[in-house]
């Protein structure tokens, strides 16, 4: 009996203690879901543009006494912060081996067929299974480089079994969804089951039958006696016109935000960029249209002068039309034409509210109702600088619109030739070298360790011989790196001088923008170009990791 009673009343005691660990987790429980739900309320993420690219960032940051250092070896704008990639869905239609096989599907049940019998030297390029077997071709030989877009019928080669094709597309390597064109001379023979197959094909842009022609500038049907001149196809793509606010009513009903010129005029570009994306980034976070100069005053750092160059065209560097696609953006001039006709017309002038100082923050602007917001930037450096609004309390509030800038696509058009020329299969190397290379306090060991024989010591080790090899450097002398040319197929940015030469697209269309002016390559272009096609390289080999030990901002800076 003793031994009953003793097990019944540790019975309840067990019970108990259970109840208690279940009532102690049930409540950590509800306390850690609380505190979750805290965290998800309240944080805040950081912006994804800037975060996807912190060495941009660092670069563009990196201030002391409100000036830049400004660092020219690699170029980088929005479109090299963009994280999907250009064979994501969102990319749009693509040629695919599935669109290939529906389209052979569809063949089949037409009453089209191919006579082996007849001369198979002669074939016909407007025969729909001609396309199909280029765009096989073309999917099997770069389908690991390229993502195939939107195809032209074939047209005639210059030879009976030859045929031009046409396509747009894109470089997977390229993160922005801008299209490019090649066209290539293709030969054509019979394969299995009298199916036509490629047996040859020519280089980048080498089906000159199937490029699209471009009249020359002043062209009227009427007149038939004009010389043939020959000129390149200009890039339909491209619309970088200039936007109009519109009606009168439409100009009076807007808000806009106008910035004076300041002292970051003749800067750096890397200084142009923060300021000019501190400005779009306020008219954003005020809901209003900024008011831009197209007129850029590119730094002595760019020019073989080594002066600074005012007049330069914003659309010779970044892309006008994508820009104006996803910000409120009006030109300059237009605006002030436009600002100036109203006030004529209605004989009373448009509300302004003039900004003297920086120090007036986006914050304590966001409620102004005047329809012109005009920041002046009149007092001393770095006083005048525009990065200025955007510092202290205001860059919890102002996120610049790093995915509104991208390089122009003209400059991509030269960067997509030079890959193109080399089938998008190449390995690169950045040599930097110039200043940096001559100041031995900084950087003590990057002159040996770029010399030409120590470049082929270290490129041996880490690319394999004979592949196409582009050098993109700041280093003058063409002939620097000809002991490379022992072992690689090196490719220079001047080996490929007439895509900006007189005759080519890139150099009729910017005189075109220019007034009929014709517009130098200048420094910054070579190196937004560089910059490019280093990116696409299958293999990368950098200056600052692979190359030396120094640090890239010099001693001490690791």
């Amino acid at each position: 009996m003793k031994e009953t009673n003793s097990s019944t009343t540790t019975e309840p005691i067990g019970q108990n203690l259970i109840k208690v660990i279940s009532n102690v987790c049930f409540s950590f429980f509800v306390f850690s879901v609380l505190i979750f739900t805290v965290i998800a309320i309240t944080y805040q993420p950081p912006d994804p543009w800037l975060e996807s690219s912190k060495s941009l960032i660092t670069d563009f940051t990196k201030v002391e006494n409100a000036t830049f250092k400004t660092d020219t070896s690699v170029i980088s704008t929005g479109e090299d912060l963009i994280l999907a990639p250009a064979d994501s869905p969102s990319a749009g239609f693509q040629i695919t081996e599935v669109t290939i096989e529906k389209s052979e599907e569809k063949l089949a049940y037409s009453n089209s067929s191919l006579n082996c019998d007849e001369d198979l030297n002669v074939v016909n390029c407007s025969d729909p299974r001609v396309l199909i077997a280029v765009e096989r071709f073309n999917l099997k030989t770069f389908k690991s480089r390229i993502v195939f877009l939107e195809y032209q019928p074939p047209v005639n080669g210059s030879k009976p079994n030859e045929c031009d094709v046409a396509w747009k597309y894109r470089n997977k390597k390229e993160r922005s969804w801008r299209k490019y064109r090649d066209y290539r001379r293709f030969t054509i023979g019979f394969g299995v089951n009298c199916s036509y197959e490629v047996t040859a094909a020519k280089g980048f842009r080498s089906g000159f039958n199937a490029r699209r022609p471009r009249l020359p500038s002043g062209w009227n049907s009427t007149r038939t006696h004009l010389p043939r001149i020959p000129v390149n196809p200009s890039d339909s793509d491209i619309n970088d016109t200039i936007p109009t606010v519109g009606s009168e009513s439409a100009f009076r009903q807007g808000k806009y935000l106008v910035y004076s010129q300041g002292g970051d005029h003749c800067k750096g570009m890397n200084q142009f960029l923060w300021s000019f994306l501190c400005g779009l980034g306020e008219a954003q976070f005020l809901n209003r249209t900024f008011v831009m100069d197209l007129n850029i005053c590119l730094a002595a750092t760019y020019n073989p002068s080594n002066k600074d160059e005012d007049g330069k065209d914003f659309r010779f560097y970044f892309d006008f039309e994508h820009l104006k696609e996803v910000a409120s953006i009006v030109e300059a001039r237009e605006f002030i034409k436009d600002w100036r006709k109203w006030e004529r017309t209605h004989r009373r002038r448009i509300p302004v509210r003039r900004v003297a100082s920086y120090k007036i923050t986006p914050m304590q602007l966001h409620k102004a109702k005047s329809t012109i917001l005009y920041r002046r930037f009149d007092g001393p450096e770095p006083e005048n600088y525009w990065y200025r609004v955007c510092e202290g309390e205001a860059a919890k509030y102002i996120e610049r619109p790093w995915h509104a800038l991208w390089k122009s696509k003209r400059l991509m058009n030269i960067v997509s030739e030079i890959s193109g020329r080399m089938d998008w299969d190449f390995d690169a190397v950045h040599v930097v070298r110039g200043e940096k290379a001559e100041n031995k306090e900084l950087w003590p060991h990057l002159d040996s360790d770029t010399s030409p024989d120590n470049l082929v010591t270290k490129v041996q080790a880490m690319i394999q011989p004979w592949r196409n090899l582009y050098v993109a450097t700041n280093e003058p002398f063409y002939n620097y790196f000809d002991k490379l040319r022992s072992y690689y197929k090196v490719h220079l940015l001047d080996d490929y001088k007439e895509l900006w030469g007189n005759t080519s697209e890139w150099y009729n269309e910017t005189k075109t923008l220019n007034d009929g002016k014709p517009v130098e390559f200048d420094g910054y272009m070579r190196v937004a170009v560089d910059t490019e096609v280093l990116y696409r390289a299958k293999t990368r080999v950098e200056t600052f990791y692979n190359l030396t030990s120094d640090c890239k901002d010099g001693v001490n800076t690791c």
